[in-house]
C-alpha cells in the first residue's frame, strides 16, 4: 500500500517520501539522523558567517566530537559559508583540503620559542603557503606577534589570538578596570594590531579564536574590533535540532497520529 512519510521540525514540514512503506522504513533512523546533525551544524555556521561578514570564518570544531562524523560536518559548514575548514577529511566531500596555523604543540616541541617553531614549519611548508601562527603561547600576544613578524617579514601572512578565558595577556595587564581583561579580548586584538602597525606590518591579518560565539562576534563587529578573521569551534554543536517522522497519509488518506498529521510545505521541491 502506498504510503506517504513526513519529516518535521517544529517549524514545518522538510520531506515528504512516498512509497511502499516497506521500502523505506528501515532507512527512518538514518535520514532523520543526518537531518539532525547537518542542519544543527549548518545553522550554527551560518549564524556566525553571517554574524562575521565580511569577516571570514574558519570552522575548527573537530577536536569537539567523534573523528567519524567529520566529512558530513565539514559539508554542512561549507555550504553555510565558512572559507576553511581544519581537517582534510572535512574537506574531502568538496575535494579541497584542511587549513590551520602553526600550533602550540610545535611551538612547545621547540621549547615555547614561538619564532624557531614558525621558522621551522616555513621550511618545510608547501610553496606559496599562507603562514599563520599562534602567538599565545607565552602569554604575551604583542611582543610574540611582532619578533615572529621581524623574523619572517613579508612570508608572515598571519598572527592567531587564541589566550585562555581564564587568562589576562600581559598586554592588557596595565589597561584593566574598564573592561573584563580575560581571554581574547578587543582590547588586546587592538594592542596586537596597534603594535604591528607601529612597526610596518600592516598587512600581517589577526585571526582570533576561543570561545567564539555569533554573539560576540556581533560584540566585536559593533566595536569595530581589528579581526581579519574568526576561528569557530564548539559552539557549532550547540542547541537541539531535532526531528521526527511519521506516516501521515495510506493511499493519499490521511492516517497520522494525532497531532502529526500532514502539513504540505510550498517549499519542497519534487526529488525522483
Amino acid at each position: 500500500m502506498p504510503s506517504s512519510t513526513a519529516m518535521k521540525s517544529s517549524r514545518g514540514t522538510v520531506m515528504l517520501i512516498t512509497g511502499p512503506y516497506d521500502a523505506f522504513a528501515h532507512l527512518e533512523t538514518l535520514y532523520l539522523g543526518v537531518l539532525a546533525r547537518r542542519t544543527r551544524v549548518g545553522t550554527n555556521t551560518r549564524r556566525v558567517v553571517e554574524a562575521a561578514a565580511p569577516k571570514q570564518v574558519m570552522f575548527f570544531p573537530a577536536r569537539h566530537d567523534h573523528w567519524l562524523v567529520q566529512t558530513g560536518d565539514g559539508y554542512a559548514a561549507h555550504i553555510a559559508g565558512a572559507i576553511g575548514v581544519s581537517t582534510d577529511a572535512q574537506a574531502s566531500w568538496w575535494g579541497s583540503e584542511g587549513i590551520g596555523t602553526v600550533p602550540h604543540a610545535l611551538i612547545a616541541a621547540y621549547g615555547g620559542d614561538t619564532v624557531r617553531a614558525t621558522l621551522k614549519f616555513l621550511e618545510h611548508a608547501p610553496a606559496g603557503v599562507q603562514v599563520v601562527t599562534l602567538v599565545d603561547f607565552e602569554n604575551d600576544c604583542v611582543r610574540t606577534s611582532l619578533e615572529v613578524a621581524r623574523a619572517l617579514g613579508h612570508r608572515l601572512y598571519g598572527v592567531r589570538i587564541d589566550t585562555s578565558e581564564k587568562l589576562v595577556d600581559k598586554s592588557v595587564l596595565p589597561q584593566m578596570g574598564r573592561f573584563s581583561p580575560t581571554g581574547v579580548n578587543p582590547q588586546l586584538v587592538h594592542n596586537v594590531r596597534d603594535a604591528l602597525d607601529a612597526e610596518g606590518f600592516r598587512e600581517v591579518r589577526i585571526v582570533v579564536s576561543g570561545g567564539f560565539t555569533a554573539d560576540k562576534i556581533r560584540d566585536f563587529r559593533a566595536h569595530e574590533v581589528p579581526v581579519d578573521a574568526y576561528g569557530v569551534g564548539s559552539s557549532l554543536f550547540q542547541g537541539r535540532f531535532d526531528f521526527t517522522s511519521d506516516v501521515v497519509l495510506l493511499e493519499g488518506k490521511p492516517s497520522a497520529k494525532v497531532g502529526r498529521e500532514y502539513r504540505p510545505n510550498p517549499r519542497l521541491e519534487r526529488v525522483t
